[in-house]
């Protein structure tokens, strides 16, 4: 292989990858016409068509999806034995890259990071926080951050927090105006502030267990939000019910600013996990940080 040819490679799937010239330049840091030219003489030399252009999209010919699925995985690769060559310097280095619902980022991720990378200035870390499930082989990250019971058989997890648990909660105005429920099956006669999932696109429905019996309920209400901090505050301001971590609410709780209901109905359940690729070779940096995030009790 010519040296010139890996560089053609890693351009086509950057292409490949974000179905877009104009992204995958910024990527890469290069201009759209030099990457439009990259990828032309890539397709004579195979004689080979790789990709589909439009005015409006790029797609990946069927040629271009088997390059695509070699290219990923060996790329990867040649990465982890790059970044694998930092155990050769005095302290970790290098970037690490870490998908995350908000949730995690501002009550796990943040915490360990702050104590963490002032000793390591070296280290770069990149937290892409968003609501929708990313594949992170696909999408080249090096973890991300879900809750133990949504992470693929074929990844490592480890746990980086506690138990966690979520209340249903009202503020004491609105509970003037209305009835406390008694039950999950209650909340059809309560404005409930529903919460849309971004990957699925639906409204997320209320998960409730007892007595070892589960039941999901789709509650209805005027506001839907994709945020929580949004959520908390519209429960706040008597708008309806709210479904909510228990960490969030808290404070709120405490103070007699919101009031919890159901509390028999919503058991703890296993809390955030780092999971990562089986298959991925540790660098010292990326050793570091998963060492740093475990979560070992209290």
């Amino acid at each position: 292989m010519r040296r010139e040819d890996l560089g053609e490679l890693a351009a086509f799937l950057a292409v490949a990858q974000e179905r877009s010239f104009t992204r995958a330049a910024a990527k890469l840091g290069t201009s759209e016409s030099a990457l439009s030219h990259t990828i032309r003489r890539l397709e004579e030399r195979l004689g080979l068509r790789l990709l589909t252009r439009t005015t409006r999209n790029v797609s990946v010919t069927v040629a271009g999806e088997r390059l695509s699925g070699t290219l990923g995985p060996a790329l990867d690769d040649i990465e982890a034995g790059l970044a694998s060559l930092t155990e050769l310097r005095d302290k970790p280095a290098g970037t690490i890259r870490i998908t995350s619902g908000d949730h995690a980022a501002r009550t796990v991720l943040w915490p360990a990071l702050k104590r963490l990378l002032p000793d390591y200035p070296d280290i770069q870390v990149e937290v892409n926080v968003e609501t929708s499930l990313t594949d992170i082989v696909a999408d080249r990250f090096d973890a991300g951050v879900r809750l133990g019971e949504a992470i693929a058989k074929d990844m490592i997890a480890v746990p980086i927090g506690p138990e966690l648990r979520m209340v249903v909660v009202g503020s004491p105005d609105y509970f003037a105006r209305r009835q406390r429920p008694r039950s999950p099956q209650d909340l059809a006669a309560h404005n409930c502030i529903t919460f849309r999932l971004t990957s699925a696109g639906g409204l997320y429905a209320w998960e409730f267990e007892k007595n070892r019996r589960e039941l999901k309920v789709r509650v209805e209400g005027q506001l839907v939000f994709n945020d929580v901090g949004k959520t908390c505050e519209a429960v706040l301001d008597g708008f309806g019910l709210g479904f909510l971590p228990e960490d969030e609410v808290a404070e709120a709780v405490d103070e007699g600013r919101l009031l919890r209901v159901l509390d028999d109905w919503t058991p703890p359940f296993p809390g955030y996990h780092l999971y990562y690729p089986s298959r991925r070779q540790q660098s010292p940096a990326f050793a570091l940080i998963v060492e740093t995030l475990r979560y070992r009790g209290t």
